[in-house]
C-alpha cells in the first residue's frame, strides 16, 4: 500500500463531518439530473477515472519578470517537490502523474522512480529546456537552440532532449514535450524559413530517438520569450511540425499561448479531426501567459474546450487520447492548494461537459437553432457539480474538502520548519 504523508485519520475526521451534507446534496443532485436522463453514479464514475498531471515546477512558488517572493516550505529539489505532488494526489486522488523538467529535476533516474512509488506517483511527459542556460552549460541558448545558426549549438540542444528521452525509458515515461523560447526580437534579426528549417531538422533527429512506444509534443507559443517573431508560434506551425515529423509526433495546447480572443476550443476541434492533438497544459489567463490557476479567470471557456473532447470521447474518434496535465505559476498562493483547485476545476468542466444533451445539441445545430444550441450548453455548464466531486474523491480515499483538509494538517507550517527559507529578489517566472 502506497504511504501518504497526512494521517488518513485525519482526512477521515474531516469527511466524516461533512459526509451527511455531501450524501443530501448527492442525492438531491441525482434526482434533478434522472429527470434528465441522467444517471449521476454514470458521471461519477467517469469523474473518478479522469486524472491530470501535476507540473513539478509547479509546486514551487512563481514569480514575475521584476521580482520572485519565495513561499515559506518551499522545496529544495525534486525529492520535497515529489512530496509536495503526493500531498495533491491524497487529497485530491486526481494527479496520479508527475511531469518532471529536465535539468531542474534531473537526478538518479531510480532514486527518484523510487521516491515516486512509495506514494503510488508515476511520471507523465518529459520536459525539457533549451529556454535557459544551464550551469556549466557550453553554449548558450540566447539567440535560440533548435533553430540556433550555430550547429554546435543546435546539436547541444538535440542531445539534451535525446537525455530527457533516456532518463524517461528509465521512470517509465512515455512522452516528451518540446517547447522553444527561440525566436527574435527585431525585423531582419533572424530568417524565418532558415530558422524554422533548421528546427524540423533538429526536430526530426530528436524524433529518431523516440521509442516506439513513445510520442513527441511539441508546444506553441504566440510570443514571449521573443517579442517579435516566434518559431513555433501558433497552432498551424504546430500542425505542420506534427504532420512533418511522424505518427508519433502531436500538437500540445497551453491554454495561455494563443492570441487574445483566439476561439481555442475549435483549434481543439480541428486537431482532433486531424489526429494530432497530444494534449494540454491547464492553465488560465487574463492578459497573455499569465499562468493562472485554472478556471480562475474564464471557467466557460474551459467547459467549451471539454465540451470538444467530450464530443470526441463519445464518438469514439479515431486517435484520440489526450495527455492532460496543469502548467501554472503561482505568486502569491500556495502552490498546494492552487494545484488542488486546478486539478478539481479540470474534473468539474469533464464533468459539466458529460452532461450536454448531445442529441438535442445536434438537433438544435442542423435545425440551424442557434439560441437553444447554445442554451443547451449552458444547461449544462450551470449545472453544480459539486456534489459529484466531491463523492469521487470521497469514494477514492480522497477529502471531500481538499483544501479544509489540508489546511487542518498543518502540512505547510511542518515544511516551512525542516526547509530553510529561500532568499527573494531574484526575477524571473520559475
Amino acid at each position: 500500500m502506497s504511504e501518504t504523508i497526512i494521517s488518513a485519520d485525519l482526512v477521515a475526521s474531516q469527511n466524516a463531518h461533512r459526509k451527511a451534507d455531501l450524501e443530501r446534496d448527492y442525492t438531491s443532485l441525482g434526482e434533478r439530473l434522472d429527470r434528465r436522463g441522467i444517471a449521476i453514479d454514470a458521471i461519477r464514475d467517469k469523474v473518478e477515472k479522469f486524472a491530470v498531471a501535476i507540473p513539478s515546477w509547479g509546486v514551487g512558488t512563481g514569480g514575475t519578470r521584476f521580482a520572485r517572493f519565495p513561499g515559506a516550505g518551499e522545496p529544495r529539489d525534486i525529492f520535497d517537490k515529489i512530496e509536495d505532488c503526493a500531498v495533491i494526489k491524497q487529497l485530491t486522488q486526481a494527479t496520479p502523474n508527475v511531469s518532471l523538467h529536465i535539468p531542474w529535476d534531473k537526478a538518479d533516474p531510480n532514486r527518484l522512480k523510487q521516491s515516486a512509488s512509495r506514494f503510488g506517483l508515476g511520471f507523465d511527459a518529459m520536459n525539457s529546456n533549451t529556454f535557459s542556460d544551464a550551469r556549466d552549460q557550453k553554449l548558450s541558448y540566447k539567440f535560440g537552440s533548435l533553430s540556433h545558426a550555430d550547429a554546435g549549438t543546435r546539436h547541444q540542444a538535440i542531445e539534451h532532449n535525446l537525455e530527457c528521452i533516456e532518463i524517461g525509458k528509465t521512470l517509465g515515461s512515455k512522452a516528451l514535450t518540446v517547447w522553444i523560447g527561440d525566436g527574435s526580437n527585431f525585423p531582419g534579426q533572424v530568417n524565418f524559413a532558415k530558422a524554422f528549417e533548421r528546427y524540423l531538422d533538429a526536430m526530426k533527429e530528436i524524433y529518431a530517438g523516440l521509442p516506439a512506444d513513445w510520442k513527441l509534443f511539441s508546444e506553441h507559443k504566440m510570443y514571449e520569450p521573443a517579442f517579435y517573431s516566434t518559431v513555433v508560434q501558433d497552432w498551424g506551425t504546430n500542425y505542420l511540425i506534427a504532420k512533418e515529423l511522424g505518427e508519433k509526433a502531436f500538437c500540445l495546447v497551453d491554454l495561455g499561448h494563443h492570441a487574445p480572443n483566439v476561439n481555442i476550443e475549435m483549434i481543439v476541434s480541428r486537431l482532433i479531426q486531424f489526429k494530432k492533438l497530444g494534449g494540454f497544459h491547464f492553465n488560465d489567463s487574463k492578459y497573455g501567459d499569465d499562468d493562472l490557476d485554472a478556471g480562475s479567470i474564464d471557467p466557460y471557456r474551459l467547459f467549451l474546450v471539454f465540451n470538444e473532447l467530450v464530443d470526441a470521447e463519445l464518438s469514439s474518434a479515431e486517435g484520440f487520447e489526450p495527455a492532460h496535465m496543469l502548467d501554472q505559476s503561482h505568486n502569491v498562493t500556495d502552490p498546494i492548494e492552487s494545484l488542488m483547485l486546478s486539478a478539481v476545476e479540470v474534473q468539474r468542466a469533464y464533468a459539466q461537459a458529460l452532461l450536454v444533451d448531445r442529441k438535442a445539441l445536434e438537433g438544435f445545430q442542423d435545425g440551424n437553432d442557434a439560441l437553444m444550441a447554445t442554451q443547451t450548453l449552458k444547461v449544462a455548464y450551470r449545472t453544480d457539480v459539486e456534489p459529484i466531486l466531491a463523492m469521487a474523491r470521497l469514494k477514492t480515499g480522497g477529502a471531500i474538502d481538499p483544501v479544509a483538509a489540508y489546511r487542518a494538517a498543518g502540512y505547510r507550517a511542518k515544511v516551512a520548519a525542516e526547509r530553510p527559507a529561500v532568499a527573494g529578489g531574484s526575477g524571473g517566472i520559475v
